[in-house]
């Protein structure tokens, strides 16, 4: 169990921080079971109400200062993500966000920057869809690193995307 004060990721809402942990007395809720409060960190306007006990959604404890070091020297070496099949690949990104898998998501944002070059060096856009998974793998990705490196989200973006282009 975390602990109000505690980082963790949240499935695809990505890192959050816990501003409580309580019982809740809101219509829908059990309020025998005790629900963490939590703030995203990419969305501070919002809260997100999750119980403890909950096997739906992916909780992981937010990655360490070591496991950030260590992940951003095996960046250069984390190879992009196969797609399979072109008509599924949105289901392929969700998957990939919905696991939180550091490294998978890291292989997206490569083969998303390549999908990219390659789509503007053919005079064609880079589609809508693809836009939007990069620039979610991208904030989540870097949001955890700063909190896990103790700096600002805009260190973070500029030292995973030295990372990425190196």
């Amino acid at each position: 169990m975390f602990h109000k004060g505690d980082y963790i990721v949240y499935g695809i809402s990505g890192p959050c921080l816990i501003t409580d942990v309580t019982k809740l007395s809101m219509p829908g809720c059990d309020g025998k079971r005790k629900y963490y409060v939590l703030r995203p960190v990419n969305s501070a306007k919002s809260t997100i109400y999750s119980p403890v006990d909950n096997d739906k959604v992916i909780i992981r404890q937010i990655m360490t200062r070591e496991e950030a070091e260590d992940l951003l020297q095996e960046v250069p070496g984390i190879q992009q993500i196969e797609v399979e099949n072109e008509k599924l690949r949105e289901e392929q990104y969700k998957e990939i966000m919905k696991n939180s898998d550091l490294h998978d998501c890291i292989g997206l944002i490569k083969t998303l920057y390549h999908k990219r070059q390659v789509r503007l060096d053919q005079g064609r856009k880079f589609t809508s869809v693809d836009e939007r998974y990069l620039r979610e793998a991208l904030d989540t990705l870097s949001s955890e690193l700063a909190i896990a490196l103790d700096m600002k989200s805009e260190e973070a973006v500029k030292t995973l995307r030295d990372k990425l282009h190196a």
